[in-house]
């Protein structure tokens, strides 16, 4: 009898801590960005069993895919949908951009929680000129169209950008974006000022450690103890990059006359395996960045230069995507493999996969596609410019890079 009741005690303790476990992710509202560039993942009523038993809140897509959006209705999931940089140039019509609203909002909206749509993806720091023009009209003919079906005060439109956008990051309290988008920058700022949006950037900075392990702190871009570097204009004291990173984003815009847009991260994330050549790829750091990332979404800190707004995280990513091309990194972003089980343990316990099913073809906005068609229609490198201030002034913890694949 004692030794059944340890057993009782001893399971309801543990029950206990995974519930803590829980708790904790719940309480914080994080995000995850949920890619399907793979042939190996559940189905999406397998993932929203998975995020269910989770209690993840948020959900990032880069797509408005009807399966996962059906699959989750009824649910308490909150929905940032994209739509891709192909689209831009039909969004510009008002007509084509309230059929595609019609289409992939309107119909799902009333049971699953949407409350975002993402107008392209890292445009401005590519080279296609012609969609950097499309980007702010789109933006802005979505927008309209959400006004005239009743929705822009429940769903609001923005857009992703990569860091590269950034001229001058050091100090963070000196940043500037690039010269050469100004045209196109100053006005989108206009624009999230007036729809009341947030500005979105995809912040890694796994990126600046893996170009420069000599120089980059390890334990700086881990949120690891560190000294930190000073602001020589605020005094302000930074202890990870990544806030330094959202900070610089905060004074460029302020540099164009904004402090009334918030900045939320799209994307950030650690890979659990690399290339030879890809310093910091590895389990341990992986565990180490997104583990101590979301005690101080926990913490509901903000950065040192604004330190009453709680930073806003969509972390990436939720599955390892096996289809990603690239370096090794790019495909062991996830925190999940796809059969629900950890790649390692940061709070979140294994997901329930009660019915696994596997999707053996690759999908696009919900549609089936040829695995030739998916590779030339998905598959697109995306460059950011290095931006690397002169490591002499130790500015080291402000390094950026952004080289992705989505």
């Amino acid at each position: 009898m004692a030794s059944k009741l340890h057993s009782i005690f001893s399971m309801l303790l543990l029950l206990l801590t995974l519930s803590d476990s829980i708790v904790l992710i719940v309480s914080l509202g994080v995000g995850i960005n949920y890619g399907q560039i793979a042939n190996d993942l559940p189905s999406p009523s397998g993932v929203a069993n998975l995020l269910g038993s989770l209690n993840i809140s948020r959900v990032k897509l880069y797509d408005a895919d009807p399966n996962v959006l059906s699959a989750f209705a009824n649910s308490n999931i909150d929905f940032v949908i994209g739509l891709g940089n192909e689209y831009l140039l039909n969004m510009t019509d008002p007509l084509k951009a309230q059929n595609w609203i019609e289409l992939n909002v309107q119909p799902f909206i009333t049971h699953t929680k949407i409350s975002c749509i993402t107008v392209g993806n890292e445009i401005l720091t590519g080279n296609d000129t012609q969609l950097k023009s499309y980007l702010l009209p789109a933006m802005q003919t979505v927008y309209g169209a959400l006004q005239n079906l009743g929705l822009s005060k429940q769903v609001y439109v923005t857009t992703a950008h990569s860091l590269g956008i950034l001229g001058n990051s050091f100090p963070p309290s000196s940043g500037t974006f690039r010269p050469d988008l100004a045209e196109y920058i100053e006005p989108i700022l206009n624009f999230h000022s007036l729809a009341n949006s947030p500005f979105l950037i995809n912040a890694y900075p796994f990126f600046a450690y893996k170009d420069n392990p000599g120089q980059v702190p390890l334990d700086y871009v881990l949120f690891q103890p560190n000294s930190g570097t000073i602001d020589p204009v605020t005094n302000l004291n930074y202890n990870n990059m990544l806030y330094a990173q959202i900070d610089a984003v905060y004074s460029s815009m302020k540099a164009m006359g904004h402090t009334d847009i918030e900045v939320k991260i799209s994307e950030t994330g650690w890979p659990s395996k690399g290339d030879p050549d890809e310093a910091g790829a590895t389990l341990q750091n992986a565990e180490l960045y997104n583990g101590n990332l979301l005690r101080l979404i926990e913490e509901r800190q903000g950065t040192p230069a604004n330190p009453s707004v709680p930073i806003d995280v969509y972390v990436f990513a939720l599955f390892n995507e096996d289809l990603k091309p690239g370096p090794a990194s790019e495909r062991n972003y996830g925190l999940y493999y796809p059969n629900g089980t950890p790649v390692y343990n940061i709070g979140l316990q294994q997901g329930n996969l009660p019915q696994m099913i596997i999707n053996s073809a690759p999908k696009i906005n919900g549609v089936s596609q040829s695995w030739e068609n998916f590779h030339y229609r998905h598959f697109v490198l995306r460059n950011a410019k290095f931006c690397f201030p002169p490591v002499d002034q130790g500015n080291y913890v402000f390094v950026l890079h952004r080289i992705h694949y989505r």
